[in-house]
């Protein structure tokens, strides 16, 4: 997924690896990324996700905004499973090199509450793209 943000250096784009339950989308980065310092600062948030495709006329994607919030107390342990499930090096830590382990120490979870979501599909026509209703 791509995470933009917004802060006082200007606009930011930055990867990361998500995980969803329902509406909502799931993932953890460093505090002191410049992503997650925006996001301390102003909460709003847009993401794309889509593969990386060689033929544009087979494009499907999402594009989203909504509000980014950092997770704590049973929040953190619920995503850690959803995020372990999806990612198994993550959900078996005790396994996993050292390194991973280490950077795992200093990560955050946040969510992110989508209150708009397009899809996007290319194969009916350049650019198409739906609205979701979210409610």
């Amino acid at each position: 997924m791509t995470l933009a943000t917004s802060g006082a250096e200007g606009p930011w784009a930055a990867a990361v690896f998500y995980v969803h339950e329902g509406r909502t989308v799931y993932f953890l980065s460093a505090p002191t990324s410049r992503h997650c310092r925006n996001i301390a600062r102003s909460p709003r948030v847009s993401a794309t996700i889509q593969e990386d495709y060689s033929d544009w006329k087979v494009i499907k994607g999402v594009q989203m905004e909504g509000i980014a919030t950092q997770l704590s107390g049973d929040q953190v342990e619920r995503v850690r499973d959803l995020y372990g499930a999806k990612f198994p090096r993550i959900g078996a830590l005790a396994d996993a090199p050292s390194a991973i382990v280490k950077a795992m120490a200093r990560v955050s979870w946040y969510a992110i509450a989508p209150e708009r979501v397009y899809f996007i599909d290319n194969s009916i026509a350049f650019g198409h793209r739906d609205e979701i209703d979210m409610w």
